[in-house]
């Protein structure tokens, strides 16, 4: 018997590992803890071994939040 991989879908309560973040953002991961040191990334939850996570809809929040009027 075999099982057929369920393809993953995006949805606002997905979340994202810190590398995924690292990869959308096109930043390095000393950047982000930088800007998590400033209270400047976007908000993460943390796991209890450690890890980091964020909501797909806290990242794409952050990210609108970042744009400038012109």
């Amino acid at each position: 018997m075999t099982t057929a991989a369920i393809p993953r879908q995006r949805t606002s309560e997905e979340k994202l590992t810190l590398p995924e973040v690292l990869a959308e953002l096109k930043i390095t991961r000393s950047t982000f803890y930088d800007w998590r040191a400033k209270r400047r990334a976007p908000r993460c939850l943390k796991w209890p071994n450690g890890e980091l996570r964020v909501r797909r809809s806290d990242l794409d929040a952050w990210i609108e939040a970042q744009e400038e009027d012109q």
